[in-house]
């Protein structure tokens, strides 16, 4: 079963699919456009358009592609005087437009310079790049997907109402924005994205004529290149459909005070030969250990691509299920790096809960991830993923990760008073966009190493979040509300 029209039609995956492949869909089912799609240096999602006039002219822009305006697209990057580049279409990406009342197929594609080479600076390539050094050093593969809150905000209802941060995992009537939820996830299916569930969150409120209500889509691990995609559309998705339904939605990181701010958690898996490397014999082990590592040695730095505004440290605070300290456990939510509840216990739940059920034993290993708890919808989904792939290969590089992994992890809720001393002796992420770009200078020749990324973009980077001029936003906003708002509305709808 696949809900992806092209994968039914084509009675094969995604990776399979040929230039043959799109050129019977579009015929066979009388498509008449093609769109061209790909995110630029703002982190936005651009698009192409293509009316298909004949089968010669479709033929034509998948063999070759278009060539853009490169200077506009990556203008801290590529000058007027030599602007072209190509957008070369990636056919196992390609989907059903399901907006457009014009039948329309969407297809991904990846940035190549005036050499015909892969262009450098594209996040889409530097994930690439990064997922290939992983590879070659460890001889396994890098994994992840994704966890997108964000809040949908619509007109004011008073009947079945929620208390206030109270909304999670709340079903209709009580939660309004359901049925929204349930059409993006359709959608979302239907262009390839790999969703493992979606409900309400914690974040619950109303203001003025608004409610606020929080929600949670989160997909399935898959390579990272096909995760970061996902996500993309994802959010792609849900921001039309609130367009069309004539509601709000946002990602931002935090949008007012003494409410659930709103994450892009991370979770990762390592692989080889499809079997899950991070435990044995349903035991976390050394692989992971060196991975967590990794995390821990990069992650004031990795907040430069996964906290991309200073609406981001509003979010990054104690005792709000936001992670503040550099440290990792299990199953614990006020650590950076949480190992989440696996299936190593009772393989008999199933019989137990359904009495006619035959007791058998699964092995569920390859549910087993660890999440990255500090990102948030701001961020260049590219950079960030091979940012966290770059952290995780720098673990098996270090001769002393197990010592760090054992050194930084805690069994206890450092956020609690009797756990301050624990708390006191951990690093601290970054409090500002400014001190996330001094991290990254700091840290930037990990990043850097094997080519994965160049010096310009970690220029760019730290250009980027300096221009903010944010050291001091913690005390700035601390009794001034009107700042905060102004802040809030500047960055609504980042990433």
């Amino acid at each position: 079963m696949n809900l992806n029209p092209l994968v039914a039609f084509l009675k094969k995956s995604p990776k399979e699919f040929t230039k043959a492949d799109i050129i019977h869909y579009v015929e066979a089912n009388d498509i008449k456009m093609i769109d061209f799609r790909y995110v630029a240096g703002d982190g936005r999602l651009k698009m192409l358009n293509f009316v298909i006039t004949n089968r010669q002219y479709l033929e034509q822009i998948l063999s070759s592609g278009e060539r853009v305006d490169g200077s506009s697209l990556f203008p801290n990057f590529i000058h007027a005087g030599s602007s072209d580049l190509y957008v070369i279409p990636r056919f196992s990406t390609a989907f059903l437009d399901p907006f457009n009342e014009i039948p329309t197929l969407s297809i991904f594609c990846s940035f190549f310079n005036k050499d015909g080479e892969p262009m450098e600076n594209s996040p889409e390539y530097i994930l690439k790049k990064a997922t290939q050094a992983f590879t070659r050093v460890t001889g396994m593969n890098y994994q992840t997907m994704g966890e997108l809150e964000f809040y949908v905000i619509g007109s004011r209802e008073d009947a079945f109402p929620i208390p206030n941060q109270r909304g999670y995992h709340e079903a209709g009537p009580f939660t309004k924005f359901e049925q929204f939820r349930r059409e993006c996830m359709l959608y979302i299916a239907q262009a390839g994205g790999m969703i493992k569930y979606g409900h309400s969150e914690v974040g619950n409120f109303t203001l003025g004529d608004n409610i606020y209500e929080q929600n949670e889509i989160e997909f399935l691990v898959t390579d990272a290149c096909d995760a970061a995609d996902q996500l993309v559309i994802a959010k792609w998705i849900i921001r039309n459909m609130a367009y069309r339904y004539g509601l709000d939605v946002t990602f931002a990181p935090k949008i007012t005070t003494a409410k659930a701010g709103s994450g892009m958690h991370i979770h990762t898996r390592i692989t080889k030969d499809g079997v899950n490397q991070y435990v044995t014999d349903g035991a976390l082990n050394d692989t992971a250990r060196k991975a967590i590592a990794g995390y821990m040695t990069c992650a004031a730095s990795l907040t430069a691509f996964g906290n991309m505004n200073p609406t981001s440290y509003f979010r990054l605070v104690p005792h709000q299920e936001a992670p503040t300290s550099i440290c990792w456990g299990d199953r614990n939510r006020s650590v950076l790096v949480r190992v989440p509840l696996g299936w190593t216990g009772s393989n008999n739940m199933v019989a137990m809960a359904n009495p006619k059920e035959i007791a058998t034993k699964h092995d569920h290993s390859d549910k087993q991830t660890i999440e990255f708890r500090c990102p948030d919808g701001s961020a260049d989904i590219y950079l960030l993923l091979a940012g966290l792939c770059v952290a995780a290969r720098h673990g098996f590089e270090m001769e002393n990760a197990l010592e760090i992994a054992a050194k930084t992890y805690v069994d206890v809720n450092i956020h609690r008073e009797e756990n301050r001393q624990k708390m006191e002796s951990l690093a601290q992420l970054p409090a500002s966009c400014w001190e996330s770009a001094l991290e990254l200078e700091r840290n930037r020749a990990v990043f850097e190493q094997y080519g994965v990324f160049n010096k310009q973009i970690i220029d760019d980077t730290i250009r980027q979040l300096k221009s903010y001029n944010d050291q001091h936003i913690r005390e700035e906003i601390a009794n001034n509300p009107t700042k905060m708002a102004e802040m809030v509305d500047t960055y609504f709808y980042c990433g």
